[in-house]
């Protein structure tokens, strides 16, 4: 039996999660948490079929809200009406309702149609840091290109970016489960009441004002189809504009962290820029963006021997399942290459990340362009901070050294 008590707030394990994750999978899979008092699988088997069944419900958002004091409820009510109705905490049959309202408006060629926009945002951002031959990843390019991205699928003014980051930051901090923020609720209720009050404002000019953008798409589907409650579309549109941007902003930022400290990979991407897709999929697997998704027993149900008891709290560590060495052979070896690659660092079944596929095009973008258009990156610090979150993975800041090419291949499409 392990004597490890896994806890994402110990900064030792933020930073290097691995040796603990595997002594849990070699020796106590399915693990009781005291610092989070609940379960914590790291198995990548369990995690799967945990995903796939429908007896563990994603509606956590609601029951922590119940559980609070009388007193502290009231003021929460706000977090429930901006998150609690999101499509990642819904089972079905709401789940099915919310996820087919924005299928139709988020088709699978959408993602690969905003390539040419985020190659326009990815140039134009090392264009503002070219000269100076260095920057930091996650504020001047992780951070920006992902939110101007989606702010151009919703059809939000670009200018405003640094205001809806701050909002999603703040977010952020409720549901990402930081645990070192003595304000967190308070914040959070903030940038909620700020959110459901401007996207309210968003729906009711596309209804007066329709235009070619996602929340017109999501007016347009909801009116027709008549199924939504107007709290339900709005927040989808705060889900929309969150999760195109958290994902994406980690992905960029671990993956460039990951290149940085395997000088060989890089050189190998850079070489040969066609493997761009098959070095993403490696990139999301050995340094997940997403660190655990929640999920709740609705009723007792044995795994690998272990009772989980209804009403009991699983965190699916996705980060260890994609590091699994029973399904991944070489599991903490970076390979490019890596066929076939299974990985679920963007959930699995019916809760997949919606906004899996548009963060793939822009990290493939980003990392190519960035490659191509920077010579001799090196990165100017020892050891980044981690973020303090129990469900995203990412570095607080990331600088780095270049040297600019000027050939005139520097900027031709990917």
């Amino acid at each position: 039996m392990t004597l490890v008590d896994y806890d994402p707030g110990d900064p030792a394990v933020r930073a290097n999660p691995w040796p603990v994750f595997h002594d849990l999978q070699a020796h106590e899979p399915v693990h009781r948490s005291s610092a989070l008092r609940a379960w914590v699988l790291t198995r990548y088997d369990h995690v799967r079929e945990v995903l796939l069944d429908s007896r563990f419900s994603t509606e956590r958002i609601g029951p922590f809200i119940e559980h609070l004091p009388e007193a502290a409820r009231e003021p929460m009510q706000v977090l429930d009406r901006a998150v609690g109705e999101w499509a990642i905490f819904q089972d079905p049959p709401n789940h099915t309702r919310l996820r087919g309202l924005m299928n139709r408006a988020f088709t699978p060629n959408a993602a690969e149609r905003m390539r040419p926009v985020a190659q326009r945002v990815v140039d134009r951002l090392l264009d503002e840091v070219s000269d100076a031959g260095q920057m930091d990843v996650i504020r001047e390019f992780a951070f920006r290109l992902p939110i101007l991205v989606i702010c151009e699928m919703l059809g939000l003014p670009g200018e405003h970016f640094q205001m809806f980051k701050d909002w999603c930051d703040e977010l952020a901090l409720f549901v990402g489960g930081s645990r070192a923020i003595e304000d967190k609720y308070p914040r959070a209720r903030r940038a909620a009441h700020e959110l459901i009050d401007y996207f309210r404002r968003q729906i009711a000019d596309r209804r007066t004002s329709p235009r070619d953008d996602l929340i017109s798409g999501l007016v347009t589907a909801r009116d027709e189809a008549a199924r939504l409650s107007e709290d339900e579309l709005v927040a989808q549109c705060i889900l929309l504009l969150f999760a195109g941007n958290e994902a994406t902003s980690n992905l960029i930022g671990n993956g460039t962290l990951v290149l940085l400290r395997h000088p060989a990979a890089l050189d190998q991407l850079r070489r040969n820029p066609d493997i761009i897709q098959s070095a993403v999929e490696e990139l999301l697997r050995f340094e997940s963006p997403a660190q655990s998704v929640v999920r709740l027993a609705t009723e007792d149900i044995e795994i690998d021997g272990t009772m989980i008891r209804k009403g009991d709290r699983l965190h699916l560590l996705l980060n260890a399942a994609n590091r699994d060495p029973t399904r991944f052979p070489d599991a903490d070896t970076l390979d490019l290459l890596r066929d076939p690659n299974p990985h679920i660092a963007f959930g699995h079944g019916i809760h997949y990340c919606i906004g899996g596929p548009l963060a793939k095009v822009e990290a493939q973008v980003a990392f190519s362009t960035m490659l191509r258009r920077f010579e001799h990156l090196t990165l100017e610090i020892d050891e980044p901070e981690w973020l303090d979150s129990m469900t995203f993975r990412g570095v607080k800041s990331l600088p780095v050294s270049f040297r600019a090419v000027l050939n005139s291949d520097s900027r031709e499409a990917v």
